[in-house]
């Protein structure tokens, strides 16, 4: 049998027996939830939405399940969540999605969407198009050649160059296609996070694997093909000094660079119902820096990324991507590079490929139309390294669901050949199915390809756009100054964060008694990271500063703090520093 339970947090099926117990049942639903990011307390179940004749689980735990119910019904899940206000760490990558303008929540035990995605979900996003020839109607009329088009029009895609349909165009086609002829009792979620492992808590008569298998706990065949939709459509970084003070690294020493994106998430408008990610920061971790790569101690990372994911989230913003350097010098003297990814080689290699999918599955997307509560993720990957004119440039991208899903079951590994991903074999503690791709033979017909043992990565990636804002738009930076102040992590450069560089950066702003200029030099991503790690500033003064720095009605703020005994403590360390 299979109970399909619904919650707030989205559908979720549960396997078992007639004969099982009902509070067998029920610690597996706990258990989903809990993945969920759910602490469920006093859950009840019953057949109707609003909740009317819903039973205490307590009551019926020891009841039968096929007693209750039959196979396939839809059980509501009622129930109140544990209250909980410590802010949940993702440990694998210091991970913290906490508010500001606009962004989610994350606190343990309650996940919660964007607000993006909530405000998208609202809008029809259908294309207008304007009358022609072929319409015998009056103005305010409407016919088949000038009524509006649904977001995920093919030709409107194709006319514009839109490789991918936007996730919310991709949730209003499907939803359209699974829910079109059903009531509100019998939605079906329309959207589903794959999982290609293989179930160890299978109770089909047989011992877990790899001592027995079944049909019912091994995956199924997985094919491949490249993804219709993308969770993001565009990179927008809002100074293009962001860049440039990126790249400056490499400039003066040779070796790549590693970084993580700070910004939000926004509605883009150049595609039907598109996000885009804003990039209003850049924070690189402690890294070893080498011409050909980088390393670094990921537990150190963990540990000081978790307090940056903090501070960002006070000031409004969310991790919402990564950023490194592939740049070779061409040797040429003017500063050209090398092209070294394009169609013929490689745009993300099998490895990065790898740690993209990593990265997203440590970010997950929160959405209710999802079985499991969330789908896929807004992660992205960008890559700076030469294009075909040699020159500098940017690449974003992210990788498909079923590239996280592939990574999650530890079923692709890297490559000697960079665009190809190896399929790994099955062991006991992993289980490979057949894996297949789609791809076009030399008549022009779409053939299925037997992958292993290995395949292109280019099934597993999707390209976005990026850019920068409109000049009309430079008013929606939150940082103003992205130099002057020296950006962590950089003392193998000679640059270094003391109380010389606070003072020569900060100290004449401090003490002139103009908050504009404070303002300016306080609107400074590392600036404030700094402030803070010296630990003058009491929680209070510390919001005021946020506030001052990051907000456009700073006057009263800094007023506040100009008067506070913590930063007056602070302007007196710097008056001494020599």
């Amino acid at each position: 049998m299979i109970i399909r339970f619904r919650s707030p947090v989205g559908m979720h099926r549960v396997s078992c027996e007639a004969g099982e117990r009902f509070g067998d049942v029920l610690a597996r639903l706990e258990a989903v939830l809990r993945e969920a990011g759910v602490s469920a307390e006093g859950m009840a179940v019953g057949r109707e939405a609003n909740g009317q004749d819903k039973v205490d689980c307590g009551s019926i735990v020891g009841q039968d399940v096929g007693t209750l119910y039959k196979h396939g019904d839809i059980v509501y899940v009622h129930y109140t969540e544990a209250k909980d206000t410590a802010t949940s760490v993702d440990t694998a990558s210091g991970g913290v999605n906490a508010s500001g303008s606009g962004q989610s929540v994350q606190i343990k035990g309650s996940m919660q969407e964007l607000d993006v995605d909530k405000t998208l979900e609202k809008v029809e996003g259908l294309i207008p198009r304007s009358r022609t020839n072929l319409c015998k109607h009056g103005d305010k009329g409407m016919c088949e050649y000038c009524s509006p088009l649904p977001p995920w029009d093919a030709g409107y895609h194709n006319e514009n160059n839109i490789k991918h349909i936007s996730f919310h165009s991709y949730l209003k086609k499907l939803n359209e296609h699974t829910n079109k002829s059903s009531s509100g009792s019998s939605y079906i979620a329309p959207l589903s996070q794959p999982d290609f492992r293989i179930d160890r808590h299978c109770r089909n008569g047989h011992e877990p694997w790899p001592k027995g298998i079944c049909s019912k706990c091994q995956p199924s065949a997985i094919t491949l093909q490249q993804q219709e939709f993308r969770m993001v459509d565009h990179v927008e970084f809002q100074n293009s000094e962001l860049i440039n003070q990126f790249i400056e690294f490499w400039r003066a020493s040779g070796t790549q660079r590693f970084a993580y994106l700070y910004g939000k998430y926004e509605e883009y408008e150049a595609t039907p119902l598109g996000i885009k990610a804003s990039v209003h920061a850049i924070y690189e971790p402690p890294q070893h820096d080498e011409p050909d790569g980088l390393t670094m101690d990921m537990e150190q990372v963990t540990q000081e990324m978790a307090q940056v994911d903090q501070l960002a989230s006070e000031m409004g913003l969310l991790r919402v991507g990564l950023i490194f350097s592939d740049l070779t010098d061409a040797g040429n003297g003017d500063g050209t590079v090398l092209c070294k990814r394009h169609k013929d080689s490689f745009f993300l290699s099998s490895l990065e490929t790898i740690m993209a999918a990593k990265h997203q599955s440590r970010h997950p997307n929160v959405s209710k139309f999802s079985e499991q509560g969330i789908f896929s993720s807004k992660f992205v990957t960008c890559v700076v390294s030469g294009n075909l004119q040699s020159e500098i440039d940017i690449s974003c991208y992210q990788v498909s669901i079923d590239a996280e899903a592939l990574v999650a079951a530890d079923m692709i590994g890297g490559s000697t050949h960079p665009s190809m991903a190896y399929i790994n074999e099955t062991t006991n503690d992993r289980y490979v199915p057949e894996i297949f791709y789609m791809k076009k033979n030399e008549y022009g017909l779409t053939i299925k390809e037997n992958a292993k043992p290995a395949f292109p990565v280019d099934y597993l990636i999707v390209s976005l756009t990026h850019g920068f804002p409109k000049e009309d738009a430079q008013d929606k930076k939150i940082f103003k100054s992205t130099t002057g102040f020296p950006w962590s992590n950089r003392q193998a450069m000679g640059y270094s964060q003391d109380y010389h560089e606070l003072k020569r950066y900060l100290y004449s702003a401090a003490t002139n008694g103009n908050f504009n200029d404070l303002h300016d030099k306080l609107a400074n991503f590392h600036l404030l990271v700094y402030i803070h790690s010296l630990q003058i500033l009491s929680a209070e003064e510390w919001a005021l500063l946020v506030a001052g720095a990051t907000t456009t009605d700073y006057q009263e703020p800094l007023y506040k703090l100009s008067a506070s005994p913590g930063w007056q403590t602070l302007v007196m360390i710097l008056t001494e520093a020599s």
